[in-house]
């Protein structure tokens, strides 16, 4: 093993009562906040731009980059909106993050603010997630108690408030413009775009839209300097990141570790496939995340190697499946999430999403009619680019890559009922909800 873990954002998540403040502190926590209060803020979004951090929350753009969008002051609001609605299949990194260590996103938080400009901050939060969300409510209290929230922060003449708002558990307000209309009191579906949220966001003010992750990994940034952070990683890929290892691993769970390091690594420190049993697929980033085989088990982890193998790193979500799962029945289980989730804006997302669960349902049950494989192919493909948010393309991938690497099984599936049930601990694969405490 060529690559060791990092531990940053997770370094004390095994400390007692590491959700306090008490404990955040006495692990130099706020120190970044006091040493950003007396820079000047553009100097703070360059150094965004110099560490190389890129959004942990799927898309990969520079987090820098997108601070520096905002237009120039107009005396009216701007915005900090976190996007903590964490629902994918397979995702599980800001739930534990907010649980062990809410702080950590607290002070990114004030940081991000100071240096965009803005004096009231949101987090979305999923609203299933109740005990996260008084776990991040008692910690914005206790900030608010110690100074670091409200007026005067730290004799500054900063002001901030931080709104924690818990929505109502539907997938597509992860879509950053249907996060926005629902914090807004409307409907969760996505806007036509341009513009940008940088530009016409939350109430129609310039809007910084950031992941969890994104957000809590500044302070440590600020702290240590944009060179220690480019120094992990990879060229383009810089920095650490939280790999979610969950299903068929001896010891699923988080593992922290610079950008860049392999599956093959990760499974070595996570203890292998479970005994007795051999890879057979994986996703690198989530269910919208095109599959992988045992065949890439040596691609980097990282934006470029994994967009050039034929995928996407999205949230490193990796799903580990064995050989007893098919790839059928793994693949339809997560058509229904996204048909049940597409809020039925766009005709493609709505009606394709549909028709896929159609067709895989009865492939399912061995009653599938000639064409089938080419009918799914052919949906898959009508949909990808022309939907009006990422949800319709995320569908698409398991589909796609699933036929391409599986093509045989589905063959199989025409005539013959899927039969290969999921042992039981394969079931949180496919739950709405995959915490790591």
């Amino acid at each position: 093993m060529t690559t060791e873990l990092t531990p940053i954002l997770t370094k004390e998540w095994g400390v007692e009562r590491s959700w306090t403040l008490e404990a955040y502190e006495a692990a130099d926590g706020y120190e970044a906040l006091r040493k950003a209060l007396k820079i000047d803020p553009a100097e703070l979004v360059q150094s965004a731009k110099d560490s190389g951090l890129r959004g942990r929350g799927g898309a990969g753009f520079p987090t820098g980059m997108k601070w520096g969008f905002l237009p120039p002051p107009d005396g009216g609001p701007r915005y900090l909106v976190v996007n903590a609605d964490e629902s994918e299949p397979g995702t599980c990194k800001d739930i534990p993050l907010l649980m062990a260590t809410p702080q950590y996103l607290i002070e990114g938080m004030i940081i991000t603010s100071y240096a965009i400009g803005c004096h009231h901050a949101f987090v979305y939060l999923r609203g299933e997630v109740v005990h996260v969300y008084r776990r991040l409510m008692e910690a914005v209290r206790e900030a608010y108690a110690a100074g670091y929230l409200g007026k005067d922060i730290l004799g500054s003449g900063f002001d901030l408030d931080i709104t924690v708002h818990a929505g109502a558990g539907a997938y597509i307000c992860g879509e950053e413009t249907a996060l926005l209309d629902s914090l807004e009191g409307r409907r969760g579906q996505p806007r036509l775009k341009p513009p940008f949220p940088a530009v016409a966001g939350l109430y129609a003010r310039p809007t910084v839209v950031n992941n969890v992750e994104s957000i809590a990994s500044v302070p440590p940034i600020v702290l240590h300097g944009a060179e220690w952070f480019g120094g992990m990683g990879t060229e383009r890929s810089k920095g650490f990141g939280i790999f979610s290892l969950s299903g068929h691993v001896e010891r699923p769970g988080q593992y922290e570790a610079p950008l860049g390091i392999t599956l093959r690594e990760l499974l070595e420190m996570a203890g292998g496939i479970r005994a007795g049993h051999e890879l057979k697929f994986w996703t690198p980033g989530g269910s919208s995340t095109p599959l992988f085989t045992k065949e890439h088990l040596d691609v980097p982890l990282d934006f470029e190697s994994v967009g050039a193998a034929g995928s996407m790193l999205g949230t490193r979500a990796l799903q580990i499946f064995d050989e007893t799962v098919s790839v059928v029945k793994a693949v339809s289980r997560w058509i229904d999430f996204y048909a049940h989730e597409s809020c039925g804006k766009c005709t493609p997302c709505r009606e394709g999403t549909y028709w896929l669960r159609e067709i895989l349902t009865r492939l399912e049950q061995g009653r599938g009619v000639e064409g089938d494989i080419e009918k799914l192919d052919d949906i898959a493909s009508n949909i990808l680019g022309r939907s009006f948010c990422a949800l319709g393309d995320g569908a698409t991938s398991p589909v796609s890559s699933g036929i391409k690497y599986f093509r045989a099984e589905f063959e199989q599936a025409m005539t013959t009922p899927v039969d290969v049930s999921f042992p039981p601990e394969a079931s949180v694969l496919f739950a709405k909800e995959s915490v790591t405490s």
